[in-house]
């Protein structure tokens, strides 16, 4: 079965003034279906990768064509990242048990945002910021191009609890090279609801 694009949750213009019309228009129906279509592509130039899940995918990786593990990667942090957004008013709040966690790996909210905030500025290049489940335990992490700590490439492994796309694509239009003030935003659309469950999944 064809990977396939997945509708946004909302409107193009419901996460203004955080992320803008434009930049969500274009970000989800050029760049993400740029990375579906290219997947479908290379999976069905090899029957051995057809039918897999992309999570299946990600376990080797490393021993995959780099079409694969950029447009997989591409196609499966965009569709989680949408379910990660929500419009101001609908976010809901971190989960006594993920609070709970937050200060007890991360130092407290404020810390947590600010190391979130860290990794994702100091990605170089393009790439993404993490929190992830390790090991029964919170980590902040970050990975270059489409890469994901489901991957076996990734530095740091572990259940994706939320993630933040710092590609110049997913700001630029709005933040220019003001990638700090995106993440800065970036916290006001944050879809709580969907890291809480996230999180449950995780250390269930």
């Amino acid at each position: 079965m064809a990977f396939t694009l997945p509708p946004l949750p909302y409107a193009y213009d419901a996460l203004e003034p955080a992320i803008d019309k434009e930049t969500m228009t274009f970000h989800h129906d050029k760049h993400h279906q740029t990375y579906v279509d290219n997947l479908n592509k290379a999976v069905d130039a090899d029957a051995n990768l057809q039918g897999k899940s992309l999570e299946e995918l990600f376990a080797s990786i490393s021993g995959l064509p780099k079409a694969v593990r950029n447009n997989g990667g591409g196609h499966w942090n965009h569709a989680l990242f949408w379910e990660l957004l929500a419009p101001e008013g609908q976010t809901g709040a971190p989960s006594a048990e993920l609070a709970a966690a937050i200060d007890r790996d991360l130092g407290g909210m404020d810390k947590f945002k600010e190391a979130f905030n860290a990794a994702g500025a100091g990605q170089f290049g393009s790439g993404w910021a993490w929190l992830i489940v390790q090991d029964g335990k919170l980590k902040v992490t970050s990975t270059p191009n489409q890469d994901n700590p489901l991957m076996d490439v990734a530095d740091e492994k572990g259940a994706v609890v939320l993630g933040a796309d710092v590609w110049e694509h997913a700001y630029y239009l709005k933040y220019q090279n003001r990638r700090a003030d995106y993440l800065k935003a970036f916290w006001s659309v944050v879809n709580w609801n969907k890291v809480n469950a996230l999180y449950a999944a995780a250390t269930a």
